[in-house]
């Protein structure tokens, strides 16, 4: 398989966990007052209007100062209390975190970047469904609450694509993929377009800290290879650090960190809020 290498780009912080993002428009999620964190605290004000530093002085503040497995160790105490929800409940779930900002009625799918309306959710050609951006069988936790159903990897995308994109890892190389322009394939691996390669990285390495094998779901961990089939690990993890390197959170990602957080399981994903933990993990 053929790999193309792109020079990684210095981290770049998280600015902000988002302000009330894209004021004024159609998709600005109404406010909410955030749950007490891990610690007992609670996050002044919403969290869409609360920076990184703000969060660090409350929901952050036991992995603040912490690096390695330590940091992974604290995270993963932080985000583990959440909300879960049903699989049917994700269907309404996404209609509200991948909002088009240009248009209410519609989601954006993760992969073509395409605008499709929220009513086309299914399971037909044309239809939008649920993405398991962490492969159900890469541990077979299949659609059960916990990593079955945590919106912080699921996205809405077309019918077709996701079944192209199947359980197989990511990495750089292939073939494009009809219907979604700037994705490539081949037989082991699935690259996304370059405006989503940091999100799926983000995504992959969330699940990898919130699934521990301490709550009766397997440990899932990245590991620098493709093919792991039914084991609990995803890969590439050296291009997906390359990915999140190239594809800082933008605007479209933080608001949706907010918006699960606010409003459908109460934790965030902390690589949106803070990148540059993945290099200090990993």
């Amino acid at each position: 398989m053929s790999r193309r290498h792109h020079p990684a780009v210095r981290p770049v912080l998280a600015l902000c966990a988002a302000a009330a993002v894209l004021a004024g428009s159609a998709t600005a999620a109404p406010a909410a007052t955030p749950p007490a964190t891990a610690s007992g605290t609670t996050t002044a004000g919403t969290p869409a209007a609360a920076g990184t530093v703000a969060l660090d002085d409350t929901y952050y503040q036991g992995a603040i100062g912490k690096t390695g497995p330590a940091l992974k160790t604290a995270l993963h105490g932080i985000i583990r209390n959440q909300t879960k929800l049903s699989y049917s409940a994700v269907w309404e779930a996404l209609k509200v975190t991948d909002q088009d900002p240009a248009n209410s009625a519609n989601v954006i799918l993760l992969y073509t970047g395409a605008s499709r309306a929220k009513s086309k959710n299914g399971g037909n050609v044309g239809d939008w469904n649920r993405e398991h951006v962490w492969a159900q069988s890469h541990g077979d936790f299949g659609t059960s609450q916990g990593p079955g159903t945590d919106v912080h990897h699921l996205r809405p995308e077309d019918v077709q694509v996701n079944g192209i994109r199947g359980n197989k890892d990511f990495d750089n190389g292939g073939s494009p993929v009809s219907g979604a322009p700037g994705n490539l394939t081949d037989s082991d691996s699935y690259e996304p377009r370059d405006a989503v390669k940091g999100d799926v990285a983000r995504m992959i390495l969330y699940m990898a800290v919130r699934y521990e094998g301490n709550d009766s779901f397997q440990d899932l961990e990245p590991n620098d290879r493709v093919n792991n089939g039914s084991a609990p690990a995803m890969g590439r993890l050296s291009v997906l650090k390359q990915w999140n390197d190239e594809d800082p959170p933008d605007t479209f990602e933080k608001r949706r960190n907010d918006v699960i957080y606010s409003q459908f399981q109460h934790n965030r994903n902390p690589f949106i809020d803070h990148p540059e933990w993945v290099e200090s993990i990993w």
